[in-house]
């Protein structure tokens, strides 16, 4: 099937990885089918996926040009109905066995996924399901060459500490988007830091992970002061931002 999408979604549909994580992912559920929600739905593609097995699929697109090319890729399913709207003025009265959000970035700190989470899963029923199901964040002492928080994407970086998981988030509980954390880093090399990344891994459900791709959580490296690092240094770096509010509220300081 061919879709129409704008030149943003368009991208998202060329990310092999991501689309086939999701379409695995959706084809492995295998709960309750009466009804699923899709939460920033782009161009339709995974209520396309969901339009098999589930009886109806209520599709909801901020992005009125994304919405209208969503629409016109699953006018033929008459299972599916799509909703130009922002999720969050969206009253749920129906309750879902499945809620579909890919509204994904790195650290959740760009897209209001947990925004849209907080406030659509009271419509979730008791042993309803979201995909994906959790993220977990890691983070890396780096010396980068950029002085201003950047995606790794043709980005030089060298890497100078162990690395940490420093934090894990499930959609299905409610989460506060104010993010604060002491991340203590062993140093296993000797130079400059002057950065950390950060990589974000998405559980899709419990029996698949899929790690950045092109389009999809792109690790995001950000400054902090320069400090000089010997092998097996301990160095604190407290990290804030808040998720859904982009990445100018991302701040850090040495400890």
């Amino acid at each position: 099937m061919k879709f129409k999408a704008t030149s943003y979604h368009f991208d998202l549909l060329k990310d092999n990885d991501r689309v086939s994580a999701f379409f695995e992912a959706i084809n492995d559920y295998s709960g309750n089918n009466d009804l699923a929600y899709d939460l920033g739905c782009g161009s339709g593609v995974l209520s396309y996926f969901l339009s098999e097995s589930f009886h109806k699929i209520i599709a909801v697109e901020i992005d009125s040009k994304a919405a209208e090319c969503a629409s016109d890729n699953l006018n033929e399913f008459e299972n599916v109905t799509v909703i130009n709207s922002d999720v969050l003025d969206c009253n749920f009265r129906q309750k879902a066995d499945l809620i579909v959000c890919e509204m994904m970035d790195t650290a959740l700190i760009d897209e209001e996924e947990v925004q849209v989470l907080n406030h659509a899963r009271k419509a979730l029923k008791n042993g309803g399901e979201i995909i994906p199901k959790a993220i977990v964040n890691f983070a890396e002492l780096v010396n980068m060459e950029r002085d201003y928080i950047h995606w790794d994407e043709n980005a030089k970086y060298e890497i100078l500490s162990n690395t940490v998981n420093y934090s894990k988030i499930d959609f299905k509980d409610e989460i506060n988007p104010d993010f604060e954390k002491d991340i203590e880093f062993k140093a296993n090399k000797t130079g400059n830091a002057n950065g950390i990344k950060i990589t974000t891994v998405t559980i899709l459900n419990d029996n698949m992970v899929c790690g950045p791709t092109p389009m999809f959580n792109p690790p995001l490296l950000i400054p902090i002061d320069e400090i000089d690092v010997k092998c097996n240094d301990l160095i604190n770096v407290k990290l804030k931002y808040i998720m859904g509010q982009g990445i100018e509220t991302v701040s850090t300081q040495i400890m």
